[in-house]
């Protein structure tokens, strides 16, 4: 490995069973991987679901989203960073209204200010990685 190249995890158990790292530095840019709603060893907020594991009400969404950001920030403080250095960030959700709903809110109390400098994109899709995510964020930052 380069020692331009540096790594973070959380400790949490997927990251070892799926095989891969929270984040990367490699020079100035860090990669941070779908961050999701964990407090480093149970979900956060999670959605309730039914019987056959689809989710029934998206009202954690905001929660998630918070938890997200924290995490991520915790990330990036390892490497002397803050989610004041993002340039870009995916969020993915389940529920589009519900996300277009909270984000507005819960990015600019993440970014600290009523207009995040970051470039943005969202994307609805049927499920994450455990059936009680309503999202995960992937952000990019440079230092």
């Amino acid at each position: 490995m380069s020692t331009t190249r540096k790594t973070e995890s959380h400790g949490v158990p997927w990251e070892t069973k799926y095989g891969y790292v929270q984040a990367v530095q490699h020079r100035d840019t860090i990669y941070i991987s779908g961050q999701v709603a964990h407090d480093g060893s149970d979900l956060v907020a999670p959605a309730p679901t039914d019987a056959d594991g689809r989710v029934t009400d998206t009202g954690n969404t905001a929660a998630q989203m918070r938890q997200c950001y924290a995490n991520a920030a915790r990330l990036l403080a390892r490497f002397g960073a803050s989610l004041e250095d993002v340039v870009d960030e995916v969020l993915y959700v389940v529920d589009i209204e519900a996300a277009d709903a909270a984000a507005g809110p819960v990015r600019k109390e993440a970014y600290g200010r009523p207009d995040p400098q970051v470039a943005s994109t969202m994307i609805g899709i049927p499920r994450l990685a455990f059936r009680e995510l309503l999202v995960e964020i992937k952000l990019v930052a440079r230092v």
